[in-house]
C-alpha cells in the first residue's frame, strides 16, 4: 500500500518511460499520456473522478508481466498448446490492435506531413489487423477444435472421421501461408520504422507507438514458432496415425 501512495505522486509520463505498455492503461482510462505527461496520478485521478488505487493496480499489474522463453513447448499436449496460443497470442492480438489504430491514425494527423511514412506504416499494419482477425478465427473455428477432437480420440483410443476439409495438412498450409505473407507485413514496417527508432522530432506517442509495434512483432513471431514448428507438424502426426 505505502507502494500505492508513493505513486499517487508519480508523473504520468514517468510511468510510460520506464514501461511503455502502461500508455495502453492511460488510453483506456482516456488520459493523455502524451501532451500532459507532466501530471501526477493524484492530480489526474481528482480531475477525471477515477480511483488511484485501481488505476495503479493495472499498472502494476502490467510492470510486473514478464516473458519466459525458457519454456518446454515441445513437451506440452497439443491440446494445452492451442488453448496456450488462443488465451494467451489470439488476446494479446485482439487487445493491442485497437490501441495500436488509434495511435498510428494519431501520429498520421500530427505528424504525418513531415513523416510520409506513417501513412505507409498505418496501411500496413491495418492490413495486418484484418487479415490476423481473419486468420485467427479460421483457426479457433476449424483447425484448433480439429485438433482437440484428435487429441480426445487418441486418448480414448477412438477413431475418428475425416474433417470437411479433407486432411488436416489443408488448413495448415493456408495457416502457414498467411504466416508468411504476415512476416513479410512486419519486414516492411520494420524498415520503414527504421527498425522501430522514432525521429527526433518524435513525441511521447510517436515513441509508445513504435515501441508498440515493436513488441507485436516479438509477440508474433513466437506466435508463428509455436504454430509453424511445434502445433502444426505434431498435428500432422497424430492425424497421420489414424490412417496408418
Amino acid at each position: 500500500m505505502d507502494t500505492l501512495v508513493k505513486d499517487t505522486q508519480k508523473q504520468i509520463g514517468q510511468f510510460v518511460a520506464e514501461d511503455f505498455r502502461t500508455a495502453a492503461i492511460f488510453s483506456n482510462y482516456g488520459i493523455d499520456f502524451c501532451c500532459k505527461g507532466n501530471r501526477t496520478i493524484e492530480d489526474v485521478c481528482l480531475k477525471n473522478n477515477i480511483n488511484s488505487n485501481e488505476l495503479l493496480e493495472k499498472l502494476l499489474e502490467v510492470k510486473l508481466l514478464k516473458t519466459n522463453q525458457t519454456i518446454d513447448y515441445k513437451s506440452w499436449p497439443l491440446d494445452l498448446l492451442v488453448d496456450y496460443i488462443e488465451k494467451k497470442h489470439h488476446r494479446y492480438v485482439e487487445e493491442k490492435i485497437p490501441v495500436l489504430l488509434q495511435f498510428l491514425d494519431k501520429l498520421c494527423n500530427v505528424h504525418g506531413e513531415r513523416h510520409l511514412e506513417l501513412f505507409q506504416i498505418n496501411m500496413l499494419f491495418k492490413g495486418c489487423a484484418t487479415q490476423l482477425a481473419s486468420h485467427m478465427k479460421k483457426e479457433e473455428l476449424i483447425l484448433f477444435p480439429f485438433i482437440k477432437k484428435m487429441v480426445k480420440a487418441k486418448l480414448n483410443d477412438q477413431v475418428i472421421e475425416a474433417p470437411q476439409f479433407g486432411s488436416v495438412n489443408n488448413p495448415v498450409a493456408m495457416m502457414m501461408e498467411e504466416h508468411d505473407n504476415e512476416g513479410e507485413r512486419f519486414r516492411q514496417i520494420a524498415k520503414l520504422t527504421n527498425n522501430y527508432t522514432a525521429p527526433e522530432d518524435g513525441c511521447n506517442t510517436y515513441q509508445v507507438t513504435y515501441a508498440m509495434l515493436e513488441e507485436f512483432e516479438k509477440d508474433l513471431h513466437l506466435h508463428i514458432h509455436l504454430e509453424n514448428n511445434i502445433l502444426f507438424p505434431e498435428a500432422i502426426k497424430l492425424e497421420n496415425r489414424f490412417t496408418e
